[in-house]
């Protein structure tokens, strides 16, 4: 297993630190979102908010707005559920802040529902000029750090409290808005985004045991949404399968429905994803539970290749 994407942002944002522009704030979380070695070498770039994430993103947007590049950080949970101030101070104002949301999903684990966020990008999708970032693995997150520092525009990064699969291949390069083809295949695609591509990697490999060849799309950028791979990997393999550890409504899953209805595709779709409230267990007790892990991703897309012929 490899590190949390949290921890390689920690490592990244450091590393960016050099650059003038950039203050980092928290909500008295600073080792939970692994700024602490920003705040020790750059303290006066630092701005401890206290638990009041409203008011740390309203100073967030102050600071983009006089040209700064504030990295607002805390548990994804805490800053998305501050969605008016979100709304109004940063998206409505174009204020070019980055909004950091740790421990996403059931990964979260032990510490339960309320620290989980599932409904972090459903929220905000919605909200027109809002770039979201989902990074499947610790290369895939410090390459996306150092693209957010020029990025211009408001920009959600969500990352996870456990370790997560490395599946960046050797040479990899993020691009903004692209999707990433991990594996090929033509009898269905599985697309993932953020801990969930790993699993999906995992299930791609059982499913060709029993000869079935699974294409595998992970996607770091959820908004905006690389359609053109979609509708490609729709036309190539006639069946999608989504994974997220997210809500099955409003996330990756909802995405693909809209791109396949925007272009009238008819082409079968199967979103796994979380549909209840969560719990208090380990991850892997979790991810086993709520059918993300890979052989559990395996299993329901062979279920769902059968029902439709």
């Amino acid at each position: 297993m490899g590190a949390a994407t949290r921890d390689a942002f920690g490592e990244a944002i450091l590393e960016a630190g050099g650059d003038e522009r950039i203050v980092v704030l928290t909500g008295d979380l600073k080792d939970s979102t692994r700024v602490e070695a920003f705040a020790e070498r750059y303290p006066e770039r630092f701005v401890e908010c206290g638990i009041a994430e409203s008011n740390m993103l309203g100073v967030a947007a102050g600071l983009a707005l006089s040209g700064k590049v504030p990295w607002a950080c805390s548990f994804s949970t805490f800053v998305a559920g501050r969605f008016e101030t979100i709304r109004v101070s940063i998206a409505f104002q174009e204020a070019n802040a980055r909004i950091v949301g740790t421990h996403s999903g059931i990964g979260v684990g032990e510490d339960g529902y309320s620290q989980m966020a599932f409904e972090d990008m459903g929220a905000l999708r919605t909200l027109p000029n809002m770039a979201i970032l989902n990074p499947a693995d610790a290369e895939e997150t410090r390459q996306v750090v150092r693209y957010l520092v020029d990025h211009e525009g408001p920009a959600f990064l969500r990352l996870t409290r456990q370790g997560v699969q490395d599946v960046s291949p050797e040479g990899y390069r993020f691009e903004f808005g692209k999707a990433v083809r991990y594996r090929d295949g033509t009898d269905v695609a599985i697309l993932g985004t953020g801990a969930t591509v790993g699993e999906a990697m995992k299930a791609a490999g059982l499913l060709a045991a029993d000869g079935v060849e699974a294409r595998v799309i992970g996607v770091p950028t959820l908004k905006p949404f690389d359609e053109e791979t979609v509708i490609a990997a729709a036309a190539d393999c006639g069946a999608l399968v989504t994974v997220e550890d997210h809500s099955a409504f409003c996330g990756l899953g909802s995405a693909t429905a809209e791109t396949l209805a925007a272009h009238g595709s008819g082409v079968p779709l199967r979103v796994i994803g979380l549909r209840t409230f969560g719990e208090s267990g380990t991850p892997a007790e979790l991810y086993e539970k709520y059918g993300l892990t890979g052989d559990r991703v395996a299993a329901e897309v062979g279920e769902f290749l059968a029902s439709i012929g």
